[in-house]
């Protein structure tokens, strides 16, 4: 689930490699149940006739492609979405045919908050937005499971190395 060893530089290990929280699965079950169930019910409606068959036929070929756009489409953009966080950089992977990603080095790193609304606090994620200093606008991962605890340790990567760095809090600046 995590960044191949073969795309991390020398001396760059993975910290942390999570998905999305599950949330984002509960819609696209719910309407997989939904549809299932309307699919039984016209089938039990329609009976057994051979000109209903065709009806029933057709119901369910239109049930098999809203179970594929509304919940087998989403579960395997869950699956395929994929954050990590190395010693040296944050990378965000997304995508089933093509992939995409953003890195942004932890060097490049200015600041890192989190975002909980209220229905996030009651399932312990978040989005955790990263700004860097760039020309490009910072990271947004949505959804991302135990988004405190996450957030602690990014901040500890990127603020806590005793490098004699004025950025790390070990040194009075103008000294």
């Amino acid at each position: 689930m995590s960044v191949p060893k073969k795309l991390l530089v020398e001396g760059e290990d993975v910290v942390l490699s999570m998905r999305t929280h599950a949330k984002a699965l509960i819609l696209p079950a719910v309407v997989l149940i939904v549809l299932a169930a309307i699919g039984g019910f016209l089938t039990a409606i329609l009976g057994d006739s051979s000109a209903e068959r065709w009806v029933v036929l057709a119901i369910w070929v239109a049930i098999a492609l809203g179970m594929i756009v509304w919940s087998v489409a989403p579960f395997v953009r869950w699956l395929t979405t994929e954050y990590t966080v190395t010693t040296k950089r944050v990378i965000s992977t997304s995508g089933v045919f093509s992939r995409t990603g953003r890195a942004i080095p932890l060097h490049r790193v200015n600041d890192v908050r989190f975002e909980k609304g209220l229905l996030d606090r009651l399932q312990g994620c978040g989005t955790l937005v990263i700004s860097d200093a760039s020309e490009q606008s910072g990271m947004r991962l949505r959804d991302v499971p135990r988004i405190e605890w996450v957030h602690r340790q990014l901040t500890d990567l990127v603020f806590g190395t005793e490098d004699g760095a004025d950025d790390d809090g070990t040194r009075t600046p103008g000294r």
